[in-house]
């Protein structure tokens, strides 16, 4: 009985023991679970389908004054807010309508109005002009459920001209001029490549596009090629944009490492540079510098739109080296065609024009030189300003002088 006994207890100590082992396992894969589904919800990102984020469009129209805003909504002339699929896009367009066409595509960190004093300069000259904010960019909102590439920004390309009350696809339109600044210069030769058609000309500004992965800092490279979660990312982004004042260009010419702050920084001029800015003729106290920060303390979409520009936009050689090429081969195929069918098939200027700094850190002006001519062909022009990658805000006055002589 005795023995009978002692078995019964120690199979049951044992029981018990081995019960208490798989609550304690169940336990901890419980916390386990429990802290990964947390970690899951506060590192990752995933907007839903549709979602939109607004821009501060809404509470500047609400405000009761607006002349002192360092973005006013009239700082343009011919401003309209056109609703697409994707948000509303904020377009400007003025100018004589009978004048040729430009289309100008602003840079990553800066809203359109940081060409305005080269629109209004264009404008001096008898062209007519339109500018639109990129997504997530001054006034225009943000998908965040689609990557800012190629193919999102030729989408916006087409909603702000389908918008005016002119023509300037279609038969009789004339065509257009395409110009480009930063990652503009990369989404216009993106867009150059698949819709040359449509154009008169293609003008670069400090193009971003062929920049070779060299330059680029590895922590930016582990930053912007999907090493971390969109959460995390874009809380490191954002601190990094919001700590200001984003005035001063940071990268020495002699630096061999782009971070991606110094491609934030270097659209902006320096102190005397924005001081010396006429951006707009309605609102002279309007400088890039102000709006840059406005922007990125106020819009909601800013820093995603910044962050997903980096990840997937046209900014480095081994992401857009076919684009350039794609238009390189139809350039030599255009300047074989006989002169009958030039008149309809080719760019007014068979040439591409790229202006660049002499001093611009980020878009190395020799380096810019080898890549666009093995890409392009004899199908390139260069023009070189002293200046930084800021010049075109800065020296709109060359600019558009270079840009008329090239349309007429």
């Amino acid at each position: 009985m005795a023995h009978w006994y002692s078995e019964t207890v120690e199979t049951l100590s044992a029981s018990l023991t081995n019960q208490q082992s798989q609550l304690t396992l169940l336990a901890t894969a419980g916390v386990s679970l429990s802290v990964g589904l947390l970690l899951r919800a506060l590192l990752s990102d995933q907007p839903a389908e549709g979602e939109v984020y607004q821009s501060p469009l809404g509470v500047v129209r609400s405000a009761p004054s607006n002349k002192d805003h360092p973005l006013p909504l009239d700082a343009l002339p011919g401003g309209r807010n056109v609703q697409t699929p994707y948000g509303s896009i904020r377009v400007y367009e003025w100018g004589p309508e009978d004048g040729p066409k430009v289309l100008l595509v602003h840079g990553i960190t800066t809203p359109c109005i940081s060409l305005g004093g080269l629109a209004h300069a264009l404008v001096d000259q008898g062209c007519r002009v339109m500018l639109f904010d990129l997504f997530g960019r001054g006034y225009s909102d943000c998908p965040p459920d689609l990557p800012q590439d190629d193919r999102l920004f030729s989408t916006q390309i087409f909603m702000a001209l389908s918008s005016s009350p002119l023509s300037w696809t279609g038969a009789g339109s004339g065509k257009f001029c395409l110009v480009g600044y930063s990652l503009g210069g990369g989404i216009a030769a993106a867009f150059a490549s698949f819709f040359p058609q449509l154009l008169s000309a293609l003008i670069l500004l400090a193009p971003a596009g062929l920049i070779r992965d060299c330059h680029v800092s590895f922590s930016t490279r582990l930053l912007y090629t999907g090493g971390l979660p969109n959460r995390l990312l874009k809380f490191l982004s954002g601190r990094r944009l919001r700590a200001g004042p984003l005035s001063t260009p940071k990268v020495p010419q002699s630096s061999k490492k782009i971070h991606a702050s110094d491609v934030a920084t270097e659209e902006l001029p320096s102190a005397a540079g924005a001081e010396a800015q006429k951006l707009s003729r309605s609102h002279p106290h309007v400088t890039v510098p102000k709006a840059v920060q406005w922007q990125v303390n106020e819009h909601t979409g800013f820093v995603h739109a910044f962050v997903s520009s980096m990840r997937h936009g046209p900014i480095l050689a081994q992401r857009q080296r076919a684009a350039w090429e794609r238009l390189g081969v139809y350039l030599s195929e255009q300047q074989r065609l006989s002169s009958e069918q030039q008149e309809s098939k080719r760019l007014t200027s068979d040439k591409v024009v790229i202006m660049c700094g002499k001093a611009d850190p980020i878009i190395v002006h020799h380096e810019l030189l080898d890549d666009a001519t093995a890409a392009l062909g004899s199908g390139v022009v260069f023009k070189y300003f002293s200046a930084g990658h800021e010049f075109p805000s800065t020296k709109y006055e060359e600019v558009s002088q270079i840009i008329f002589e090239t349309l007429s």
